[in-house]
């Protein structure tokens, strides 16, 4: 991995890195294919992203990973698991939801990620948003009230693509899912560039990219964007299809995610990756923000 301080450091900079394949070790696998892509952040998942089990992990991986990361200034994420859903109407699902990301929060906090991004789900079974919201407030913010360690990582909730019933797709949907959770000091914003687009925000239009990153200010307050999944879009503004392209090679552009370094919200906000294209197109997309941070951040 490049070495590169981390959030905490510097606010002048942000560190671009990938999501990264952990099969095998987290330092063993994860890490190479973090330096291999030239990554100076990571992400992956601790558990399987599709499924319920909540593997203990393995303490010496863990250690190894923390260290590396912690020695290199390189910040660290924890995916949860896709199935989770706080606005199921299916009481099962939110029991294996609860279990789940408490596992994703503990095993974060036992490797050194500084945060755990997880979906902000939909009102399932044709319930109201207020209803589901309040089944949020009853399951989820307990979950945040258990964060009570200096070394526990911030809950990143990460707005989908506006598929179904989502409980959050617009930024403005995040203002109620927010005063859900009493706003909460952990609570932080996972912005995933191609769900925002795909939900309506055009960030390709002339300053389309600073009115949402203005607009999530206003929504949830300064200091709460945490982290950036910065994905292309391979459908058009509004399509509610979650289909990642390379950097530059969608509907987005590659113009857009330079306007993002200048934003003053984003100052030292790691930026991930998760796009197509494996090792190759990840290390082409890593170099491609690389090169747009050096031309739109703001001079130190």
């Amino acid at each position: 991995m490049t070495t590169s301080p981390s959030p905490q450091h510097s606010r002048r900079r942000n560190p671009v890195g990938g999501h990264v394949p952990v099969a095998g070790g987290l330092a063993k696998v994860g890490l190479p294919y973090a330096r291999e892509i030239g990554g100076e952040t990571v992400q992956v998942f601790v558990a399987n992203p599709r499924g319920w089990a909540t593997p203990p992990g393995n303490p010496e991986q863990d250690e190894a990973f923390r260290a590396a990361c912690a020695r290199d200034g390189v910040p660290a994420y924890v995916h949860a698991p896709y199935l989770i859903n706080f606005g199921s109407h299916t009481e099962a699902t939110v029991d294996k939801s609860v279990e789940s990301l408490r596992h994703s929060l503990r095993r974060g906090r036992e490797i050194g990620a500084l945060g755990v991004v997880v979906h902000t789900g939909s009102a399932t079974g044709g319930r109201a948003r207020a209803v589901a919201l309040a089944q949020v407030r009853e399951r989820m913010r307990p979950l945040l009230d258990e964060l009570t360690h200096d070394d526990d990582p911030w809950l990143l909730l990460e707005s989908t693509a506006g598929q179904g019933a989502s409980l959050c797709a617009l930024a403005e949907d995040l203002g109620p899912y927010f005063d859900a959770l009493d706003r909460h000091p952990k609570l932080g914003i996972c912005l995933d560039t191609c769900h925002a687009f795909a939900a309506g925000h055009d960030l390709a239009a002339p300053g389309g990219t600073k009115l949402l990153l203005d607009e999530l200010v206003e929504v949830a307050g300064e200091g709460r964007l945490r982290l950036i999944h910065a994905n292309d879009s391979k459908d058009v503004v509004g399509a509610h299809k979650d289909r990642h392209a390379n950097i530059g090679a969608g509907h987005i552009g590659a113009e857009p995610f330079g306007e993002l370094f200048a934003h003053p919200a984003t100052a030292g906000v790691p930026l991930v990756i998760e796009t197509p294209g494996g090792k190759e197109g990840h290390a082409a997309d890593v170099s491609r923000l690389k090169e747009l941070r050096e031309g739109w951040s703001p001079a130190s």
